[in-house]
């Protein structure tokens, strides 16, 4: 007599040309059995699919094969998402895969996401006149995503990480000279931004880096500067606000961005002018003062609008003779005046805090023409005699 199976037990059955089985998940908020079937054209195809279905369910994942790429996209972003990165990198994820991922694959099922469907999608922003670098953005979104699909089951490899990257160039950017920088900083002599603006181009700092140094990092007696935080602007995740952004001081993300700079003299004994009239400042402000210890404030103490200290730097440099200047170009000014300076590579990259020294390499090396002049006469001597 055939044993009876029982309500929890996996099944395989045949119908008509197909193989056909069942695995049993449990119940649902209303007591009805829930199961997830598989198919197959042989008994043996079927019977592997349930093992390996059953061991996901045993290590607490059941995939869901229905799901579609923008449903498991907004889920990764409501749940996932949050807490593994910056805010402001959170907000740049969610417009990515807003304006771009949900929009070509969302109505796809992620378990059905092939390579080619992702290639496609570059292929077709290239074409819309995207450049390399975007591409690569929504790449490394849409392989940040899937890899959490990866690690639930729902699909059996990642996509998104095994589509062609892009081949990203990196531009060279314009650059102050010598005599250009000389000018910028005689103009803003006096001005509210004079000592910010100094120090992002002797230190090729980000203009959110130079808006967070706080006095807390200031060592006086060592001269030295300890970079922890960035002013940045962020949604506004308050539904009660009216406001769509707001300015967030934020901790620096990765090692080799929190690094400490070597003040120069100059530079502190502006420093201590600056502390006494932010003081006088402070008490001019009285109760309206909102303290935040930042060595670049706003009149009543709180983080100063990076967009706001970038149309101001602009105008400064137009007021310069230079024409429009952007914040950003003055850490590739710092880099490029450093080197030629004969600053070592490895030394200008920890100033500038790239994560490796390649990245500078990549950026920058095209200035390291002298050193591989002096390299190869010094070689030519030591071999030739010349």
């Amino acid at each position: 007599m055939t044993k009876r199976r029982g309500n929890g037990e996996d099944s395989i059955y045949k119908d008509g040309e197909r193989w056909r089985g069942a695995i049993h998940l449990g119940y649902d908020e209303k007591g009805r059995r829930v199961r997830k079937k598989v198919s197959g054209r042989t008994r043996a195809e079927v019977a592997d699919k349930l093992r390996n279905l059953r061991k996901l369910v045993d290590a607490g994942t059941v995939p869901d094969d229905k799901i579609t790429v923008k449903a498991f996209l907004d889920r990764w972003l409501a749940h996932n998402l949050p807490g593994t990165v910056a805010e402001s990198t959170e907000d740049d994820y969610n417009d990515t895969v807003r304006l771009h991922l949900s929009p070509a694959l969302g109505r796809k099922r992620l378990a059905k996401l092939t390579v080619l469907d992702v290639d496609k999608l570059w292929q077709a922003k290239r074409e819309a006149g995207y450049s390399a670098n975007s591409i690569r953005i929504m790449r490394t979104v849409l392989r940040k995503a899937l890899g959490q699909a990866e690690r639930e089951g729902i699909v059996p490899r990642n996509v998104g990480a095994l589509s062609a990257a892009p081949h990203v160039v990196a531009k060279e950017g314009r650059t102050l000279t010598i005599d250009q920088a000389k000018t910028l900083l005689n103009t803003v002599t006096g001005h509210r931004f004079e000592i910010a603006i100094m120090i992002a181009l002797a230190y090729g700092l980000r203009r959110g880096e130079v808006l967070g140094l706080r006095w807390s990092a200031l060592d006086w007696d060592a001269g030295t500067v300890r970079l922890t935080h960035a002013v940045k602007r962020i949604k506004n995740r308050d539904k009660t606000s009216k406001r769509k952004t707001r300015l967030v001081l934020s901790e620096l993300k990765t090692p080799k961005s929190r690094r400490t700079l070597v003040l120069t003299p100059q530079i502190v004994a502006k420093l201590r002018t600056l502390r006494v009239r932010q003081a006088e400042a402070k008490i001019a402000a009285g109760d309206l003062w909102k303290d935040h210890m930042l060595i670049f404030a706003s009149e009543v103490g709180t983080p100063m609008d990076p967009d706001n200290f970038s149309h101001t730097f602009s105008k400064l440099a137009k007021r310069a003779g230079l024409g429009h200047w952007h914040p950003h170009e003055l850490r590739h000014s710092g880099a490029s005046l450093m080197l030629a300076q004969g600053t070592p590579l490895h030394v200008v990259s920890e100033i500038l805090g790239h994560t490796s020294i390649a990245i500078t390499k990549d950026v920058y090396g095209h200035l390291l023409v002298d050193d591989k002049r002096a390299a190869a006469e010094a070689m030519s001597g030591a071999l030739f005699g010349a």
